[in-house]
């Protein structure tokens, strides 16, 4: 429920963080203990989120988290130091995370300002299309099929560790009304309605007393007290990698399928000697392409499965659920439908042309006995 303006500090100070993630399909996949070989010298981590109740969180292969180096970037005509690190997870997605503190004790109208501008960062693109080019170039030997994927993912977190009135006394965050919600999660100035506030707010988290989690379609606010728990993002960046893959495999079957008519139409105006094995490489690329999208889906849908109803586990399912994975999973399925379909139908052709050609030859043969008598 909104809190009025009545009841609202007059005077809001926090300390907080902007973390901007950039994700990346590099390969196919990556073997993940080559990789973590090749980064050594930056010291490389199989991480999972830490707390006792994510041992509901089952991840079969933890992804490999490394710190990449320290970056200036101009944030509302200020240079500000920021923290470049990786993550890599086994089902080829590379995710890049840049976090950005702002000054301790920021009024939160200047936090606003400043977590909406790292976002336009200009130095941004050309630090993570940089790393990611080096990370490529370094990882080469780890990656399979190495090469970036035609659609990425954006997703940022505002962190915020403690809330103060104006007399520094620490603050609720309960005192993160809704107005201020949407102005920091949704960029709106003016006041939502009930309804508005209703769906667009209401995937609200907390575990602790003191802890607020608020997700949205491309942002989420984090208010987590302890710098090092960090659980609430390694949920939330993992969810972002597997709607990535079901995006990239989505744009791949779009493109895919125009193609797969036109080597079809080709393969019926070939003239073979043999005309059973006309659609012999249309049907062996079909049975490859299907292949590799089912394998490659199950793998990153598969990475983290749930035991449990606890709080990781609701935060991450309902990420998925904003995120409409299942509705990307369903796009999939109806083209891989599409595919198993045009595989039957030209494997059957193939079935009859060779059921034709059998007849053929033992007529052939008939005759041929009938002229030797």
């Amino acid at each position: 429920m909104s809190t009025s303006s009545s009841a609202r500090p007059a005077e809001l100070t926090l300390d907080g963080a902007a973390v901007v993630y950039r994700l990346f399909d590099i390969a196919y996949a990556i073997d993940l203990e080559r990789a973590a070989a090749l980064l050594a010298p930056s010291a490389p981590a199989r991480t999972r989120p830490a707390r006792t109740e994510a041992q509901a969180l089952q991840i079969a292969n933890p992804p490999v988290s490394v710190v990449l180096g320290s970056h200036e970037i101009t944030v509302a005509g200020v240079s500000r130091p920021a923290q470049l690190s990786a993550r890599l997870f086994d089902f080829g997605v590379c995710s890049l995370q840049l976090e950005v503190h702002a000054p301790a004790g920021y009024a939160w109208n200047d936090f606003l300002a400043f977590a909406h501008a790292v976002e336009r960062a200009p130095e941004l693109v050309n630090i993570v299309g940089g790393q990611l080019d080096a990370l490529r170039e370094r990882l080469a030997p780890a990656l399979e099929r190495s090469g970036v994927g035609p659609v990425s993912e954006e997703y940022v977190v505002f962190r915020i560790a403690e809330l103060r009135d104006a007399g520094q006394a620490t603050l609720p965050t309960t005192a993160l009304d809704d107005d201020r919600l949407a102005h920091l999660l949704l960029g709106e100035e003016r006041p939502l309605a009930a309804s508005a506030r209703s769906g667009l707010l209401a995937h609200r988290f907390s575990y602790y007393a003191d802890d607020l989690v608020v997700l949205t379609w491309d942002n989420a606010l984090v208010a987590e007290p302890q710098a090092n728990d960090r659980d609430v993002e390694y949920i939330l960046e993992f969810a972002n990698a597997q709607l990535l893959e079901l995006r990239v495999y989505d744009a791949l079957l779009d493109a895919e399928l125009p193609a797969m008519y036109d080597r079809v139409a080709a393969a019926r105006r070939r003239t073979l000697p043999i005309p059973t094995r006309r659609f012999q490489s249309v049907l062996a690329k079909l049975q490859t392409q299907v292949a590799d999208v089912t394998e490659t889906v199950e793998r990153a849908e598969n990475g983290l499965k749930v035991t449990d109803d606890v709080y990781l586990a609701r935060v991450y399912g309902a990420a998925l659920d904003l995120f409409r994975a299942t509705a990307w999973r369903r796009g999939i399925e109806r083209k891989l439908e599409i595919f198993r379909e045009t595989y039957a139908m030209l494997n059957g052709e193939a079935q009859s042309a060779r059921s034709e050609l059998l007849e053929v030859v033992i007529i052939v043969v008939i005759l041929a006995e009938l002229f030797i008598r």
